[in-house]
């Protein structure tokens, strides 16, 4: 008996996302996700490319210093990124975060940047393993807002540090592998929809493909406006486990197992083609898998940065103007912006690019608060896309409804009868009392906004 992994995974494009730029992969001695962003497809181009890069670590012998080994693998993934932007500006922008665990027999080192996530679930308490590279984690670090505050703040989608081919530094540490341990890593498009009481609900579940399951389908039921996607494995004592690696998402949408090498000049180009639209792939060995997106804007001016951080990467204005977002105008118009939801320091980080004539109180309730927050698009085709989706997603219009049966005009009174002379000996009969004629029930009031829609 010896320790070993049992894993499962899972990803669905949710329901605004259009295409994928999320890439998942679980194996015998690897486990990773990567969330990309950026526009032109780019996102699912560097979420590829990093976890195929990695993979390579699932075919190896582990052995020796697994934070090394996971070292060196992100930085060649990341420098891959950088040679690939400089060789199509098409490129330029594309990022993606990264949450990976390697396993070597009772220990499992693990690499993070960006805001996935990762959580161990022991002696059925949940707990986040993962620190959020987020603008908002800095601000409940510095006790400037809480934790409750940060999940509805409106710059909590800002990254601060993801793979971009520039110069980073992600977190690695090493953890003890104990068996019945059970882990989860994924998106934000499961742990920004889906509380954590919640996932360890799911996670409870005893087959990982289950949970991964159920955990998708919370997410969905939330709303899902970004992707969602997950691996969910266990740490078990056994004799034999599965090894066959299980991938999902961007990386799987040409190929049916294996991520190409990204080690070779064919590998690479495979990598960097933009992802074709995926269908379902079976459980095992292949992810169950829909066409996926993300939802996530990265970029800061460098002026922005530095007031964040007091240091930091710059990602100029010219690449935050190359961002675009689905939200409301001040007026309750639902509207397209260029740039990112918010501002920072005073400085709003977006402009107006085109009012709609869509009214954010005509929509159902579901769709306003994604608007409230604002809707990442990935280009400003795909933001007309989301608007032609709100417009399917409005209230039904106010009509009049028809008046009931019974309340129109009363109908004439007959002539009465002559009164009859009754016999002698004969008492008359009482006369029948006149029946009542029911009351309409009344008809429920259609309140604009919340039933129903007016017309404009």
């Amino acid at each position: 008996m010896t320790l070993m992994l049992r894993y499962a995974a899972r990803s669905d494009v949710g329901l605004i996302r259009d295409n994928n730029q999320d890439s998942v992969y679980a194996g015998p001695r690897l486990l990773a996700v990567a969330d990309g962003m950026g526009g032109h497809a780019a996102g699912d181009v560097a979420s590829r490319v990093v976890i195929g890069t990695l993979s390579a670590l699932d075919d190896d012998a582990v052995g020796g210093d697994i934070v090394d080994m996971l070292r060196r693998a992100t930085y060649e993934a990341n420098e891959l990124l950088r040679s690939m932007v400089e060789g199509d500006k098409d490129l330029d922008g594309m990022g993606t975060t990264l949450t990976a665990l390697l396993f070597a027999g009772n220990r499992l080192g693990m690499v993070h940047v960006g805001d996935s996530r990762g959580y161990l679930l022991r002696g059925g308490e949940l707990s986040q393993i993962t620190h959020d590279d987020t603008f908002v984690q800095s601000l409940v670090d510095d006790g400037r807002i809480t934790a409750e505050e940060a999940s509805t703040h409106p710059q909590r989608n800002l990254i601060l540090r993801v793979l971009t081919g520039s110069e980073v530094e992600p977190h690695f540490s090493v953890r003890e592998a104990v068996a019945g341990d059970r882990y989860l890593l994924c998106s934000d498009g499961l742990s920004g929809v889906v509380s954590d009481e919640t996932m360890a609900e799911a996670l409870r579940l005893e087959d990982p493909q289950a949970a991964a399951d159920r955990l998708v389908e919370l997410a969905l039921r939330g709303g899902a406006p970004d992707n969602v996607t997950c691996v969910v494995a266990d740490v078990v004592n056994a004799t034999q486990g599965p090894d066959e690696p299980v991938i999902g998402g961007a990386i799987a949408a040409d190929q049916a197992q294996r991520a190409p090498s990204a080690n070779s000049a064919a590998g690479r180009a495979a990598l960097a083609r933009p992802a074709r639209p995926q269908q379902a792939v079976p459980a095992q060995p292949a992810v169950p898998d829909n066409r996926l997106r993300r939802r996530l804007v990265w970029g800061l001016s460098g002026f922005v940065v530095l007031v964040l951080l007091g240091a930091g990467a710059l990602a100029g204005w010219t690449y935050v103007l190359a961002q675009y977002y689905v939200g409301n105008t001040d007026d309750g118009t639902v509207a397209i912006y260029r740039g990112v939801s918010g501002g920072v320091a005073g400085i709003e980080l977006h402009r107006l690019d085109r009012r709609t004539n869509l009214q954010v109180n005509d929509l159902q309730p579901a769709a306003r608060g994604q608007l409230h927050s604002g809707i990442t698009a990935t280009s400003r085709a795909n933001a007309e896309q989301i608007i032609d989706r709100l417009r399917h997603q409005q209230l039904p219009p106010c009509k009049p409804r028809p008046t009931p049966e019974g309340s129109g005009s009363p109908t004439p009174l007959t002539s009465p009868k002559p009164a009859t002379t009754p016999k002698p000996g004969v008492s008359p009969k009482p006369s029948a009392s006149p029946k009542a004629s029911p009351s309409p029930s009344p008809v429920p009031k259609l309140r604009p906004g919340v039933d129903c829609r007016e017309s404009h």
